[in-house]
């Protein structure tokens, strides 16, 4: 085709000198015969390398320097397995003699990151942070801002209220949501929480009673340090899913090394009307070791969760065992479909009811990269999110830790940067 539409155009050209010459009369010098047949030759160099031009640009891969490609629908929200990409330690630092660290929940909306504080000391607070990263690993981590979250009236919050867990920026709301896993011991409910950005509070949601303290007896209730760790936008952004870490006390046991029925609840809220709508169930994984050294120290539990697709969830679980130097974490993410899970809102007990429990896949487990992290330890992760693009369009999944403030041996400020495979 394309050597016609040349050849046809060639005779076009040559056609058109013929009319000028006839009917024009012009009696061409040699020097102006020679200029028309050069420029007959430049129009047909140029048309050629256009045209091979436009069929490169339909060949040839993308550059890193080019537009990313958008993906498929279905391919955004599909995931297979999870590839490590880098590790970064953020040293010991201050803001204003206030310690940075606690690193419990992440989030990444608008171009910011926000990470909360798991504390009940004040300044309850989160932080902003700048994390930036290619393909090859990191190149920033840093935080650049500290907010102190308040009541409703503004009066910063007293020690014990609340316990922050797991963070989340509602981009339609303009606000922040929290978990706080409250203090069971101490009367404290678990409670979730809308901020606005300069953290003074706006609401607390209602939540189902059965999540309060029981200050009845020791049957049933919530157990201490183990209530509302996870938190995540609803898919369509029309409310958030929280979850608890260990099982209710008439649900099942805490996980042991030996395996047992160990179901936590993942609640639906919905952010118009404040309340719980559905819920379904996650079944724990065994504790992954047995304590060493002489200790004695072990659990397991769901320490956050994040739904990419309607009903479809990562999930970050996490077992520890004392006596390890290498941190005594096992930290798996899982993939979670409760598509066919069966609703449990209103049942009081799971563990004398019949009920399906949301499937889970394995997609990647931090043993399989420990030796290319600091000191070969998976320290205490539990806070993760989505964020930014790659440049070959490939999503990406950062992991954070929480130091505990060095408060019962040496831990890490640790950051973990893994690539989406769909």
């Amino acid at each position: 085709m394309f050597y016609i539409f040349t050849s046809r155009l060639q005779s076009y050209i040559c056609k058109l000198t013929e009319i000028i010459l006839r009917y024009k009369s012009i009696s061409l010098s040699l020097n102006q015969f020679i200029m028309i047949q050069i420029v007959k030759k430049i129009f047909f160099i140029v048309l050629v390398c256009w045209c091979c031009s436009t069929n490169r640009r339909d060949t040839e891969p993308i550059t890193d320097d080019e537009l990313i490609p958008i993906l498929p629908e279905n391919e955004q929200n599909t995931i297979s397995a999870f590839e490590y990409i880098d590790e970064f330690v953020l040293s010991d630092q201050e803001i204003g003699g206030i310690p940075i660290g606690g690193f419990s929940g992440i989030d990444y909306q608008n171009d910011k990151w926000y990470i909360i504080c798991d504390t009940s000391i004040p300044p309850i607070r989160y932080y902003e942070a700048d994390i930036t990263y290619t393909k090859e690993g990191f190149t920033s981590v840093g935080i650049t801002a500290m907010v102190e979250i308040k009541d409703d009236t503004g009066i910063s919050l007293v020690q014990g209220v609340v316990d922050p867990e797991a963070i989340r920026y509602d981009s339609d709301t303009g606000t922040i949501i929290y978990t706080s896993e409250g203090s069971i011991s101490n009367g404290v409910d678990p409670a979730l929480i809308e901020i606005t950005p300069e953290g003074n509070q706006i609401k607390r949601f209602t939540l189902p009673d059965n999540f309060k303290v029981n200050t009845m007896d020791t049957s049933s209730g919530s157990r201490h340090n183990g209530t509302l760790e996870g938190l995540s936008l609803d898919f369509e952004n029309k409310g958030y899913w929280i979850s608890f870490e260990l099982p209710l006390i008439e649900d099942g046991p805490e996980p042991t090394t030996t395996d047992t029925q160990s179901p936590v609840r993942v609640t639906y809220i919905n952010k118009t009307s404040g309340i719980a709508e559905r819920q379904f169930t996650y079944e724990l994984d065994p504790v992954a070791r047995k304590a060493t050294l002489g200790t004695t120290f072990e659990a397991n539990g769901l320490v956050e969760i994040l739904e990419y697709d309607t009903n479809k969830f990562l999930a970050l679980e996490r077992s520890f065992s004392s006596g390890y130097i290498d941190g005594g974490n096992t930290v798996k993410i899982y993939k979670v479909d409760a598509t066919n899970a069966t609703n449990t809102l209103s049942t009081e007990t799971l563990a004398t009811t019949s009920y399906t429990a949301a499937t889970k896949t394995l997609l990647f487990t931090f043993d399989s990269i420990r030796s290319q992290l600091t000191n070969n330890t998976v320290d205490n992760l539990e806070g993760f999110s989505f964020g930014p693009k790659l440049k070959d369009g490939s999503r990406t999944i950062v992991v954070i830790s929480d130091n505990n403030f060095n408060s019962f041996f040496p831990q890490l400020n640790q950051f973990i940067v893994l690539k989406v495979v769909p």
